[in-house]
């Protein structure tokens, strides 16, 4: 579909991106989908895992990108961060160390291969979460007619 308020969401997730990888970040994923929402861009920032939603407004428009981040989506947003944790942070932790990273799914073992997501350890132990933790922070893009867009990246606001 290709209404204008999905373009104008692409065009910031992709400014976004581009600028978190500028600023040297790593982008771990994007547009993570599970049935309760959708994360636009997990990042690491050092040791830190940072868990960005991204906001784009137009210019012209009466409302700060910031200012659409209502209670109920700051707490879906942490719902949504422990559940990307549960389910692929095992994945991304064994790319970024070394060895090959898999899916999460069952082990040569038969147990689960994150005891977080099933609730209980696997034979290999509990994932470690990320050494400097866990933040939510909001990227806020504000389209321009002309020159480029303004970006800001308000880290662990939510």
């Amino acid at each position: 579909m290709n209404n204008p308020r999905s373009a104008l969401g692409r065009y910031g997730e992709e400014v976004a991106a581009r600028r978190l990888t500028e600023a040297g970040l790593t982008v771990l994923e994007r547009n993570w989908r599970c049935r309760e929402g959708e994360l636009d861009i997990i990042a690491l920032e050092g040791d830190v895992l940072a868990v960005c939603e991204v906001k784009t407004r137009h210019e012209t428009g009466f409302q700060h990108p910031s200012e659409a981040v209502s209670q109920a989506k700051a707490e879906r947003l942490r719902r949504l961060a422990e559940r990307w944790l549960d389910e692929r942070w095992p994945v991304h932790r064994a790319g970024l160390h070394g060895a090959p990273a898999q899916p999460p799914g069952p082990d040569p073992g038969g147990g689960p291969a994150s005891g977080r997501a099933q609730g209980g350890p696997s034979p290999r132990g509990p994932v470690p979460l990320p050494a400097g933790g866990v933040r939510i922070d909001l990227i806020a893009v504000i389209g321009r007619r002309r020159g480029a867009a303004l970006v800001e990246h308000l880290r662990g606001v939510v």
